[in-house]
């Protein structure tokens, strides 16, 4: 019986995998995290009774370095603002960037342009499912056809929400030509804000690992079995 994994495509026109030791000045890892990954297919695919283990991330087209200065702000809508704006007992008041707009900022961004992957994940029963109705391979269906059929919950990302994504899923992953050429340690990498370790408990609690990876041959293994898992901050690790 084939393993309960799922692989899909995924590309875009931007992609900015944000590296949190620059602060406020984005940097891009050069390829995706587990993090990103995981996202890309929660977006496509999620319910409580499972969750993803990443197994690896493959380089098809590792993209172009770029450079962009863009207005961001510091102000976060409040859920109480919003309901008061939706109930009418507040006016509305927008957030600006740009334009001499008081809450506007400045900021570069090094991101890539023109990429392209393949994720491949291990779908996993958390202790929310139900035997024998909630099976893994109920799952694995349900991701692999929405997947086929270009359905998401929202539109998946890279990086950040401007770098939208699209995907396909990926019948045979080791028949995908990856960027062979691409032998890299981009150093200390986020893993995930959710310890993996932990996604299977009932309450998981955001506790962010790193990790060091190795790209050999356009291929970055990222399963936990696999890798050595550190956490803390990212300025002491």
């Amino acid at each position: 019986m084939a393993s309960p994994t799922i692989s899909v495509r995924v590309w875009g026109d931007f992609a900015c995998f944000t590296r949190p030791e620059m602060k406020t000045e984005r940097v891009s890892y050069p390829l995706p995290t587990p993090s990103a990954a995981r996202g890309v297919l929660e977006a496509i695919f999620w319910e409580p009774e499972m969750y993803y283990l990443i197994d690896w991330i493959g380089v098809v087209r590792r993209g172009k370095w770029f450079s962009l200065r863009r207005n961001e702000v510091q102000k976060v809508v409040s859920l109480e603002a919003a309901r008061a704006w939706m109930m009418g007992r507040r006016p509305f008041e927008p957030i600006e960037a740009g334009g001499g707009a008081a809450d506007a900022a400045q900021r570069n961004m090094l991101a890539l342009a023109g990429v392209e992957y393949v994720i491949t994940a291990e779908i996993r029963l958390t202790p929310k499912a139900n035997p024998p109705a909630d099976n893994i391979w109920k799952y694995v269906e349900q991701a692999r056809s929405r997947a086929a059929r270009g359905k998401c919950a929202h539109r998946p990302y890279l990086g950040v929400r401007e770098c939208a994504g699209d995907f396909e899923v990926v019948e045979d992953p080791s028949a995908v030509v990856l960027d062979s050429g691409f032998n890299d340690e981009p150093g200390i990498m986020l893993y995930d804000v959710f310890d993996p370790r932990e996604r299977a408990e009932r309450r998981a609690t955001p506790r962010p690992v790193f990790f060091r990876p190795k790209i050999v041959a356009g291929r970055m293994d990222c399963h936990p079995e696999r890798v050595e898992l550190i956490r803390g901050a990212a300025g002491r690790v």
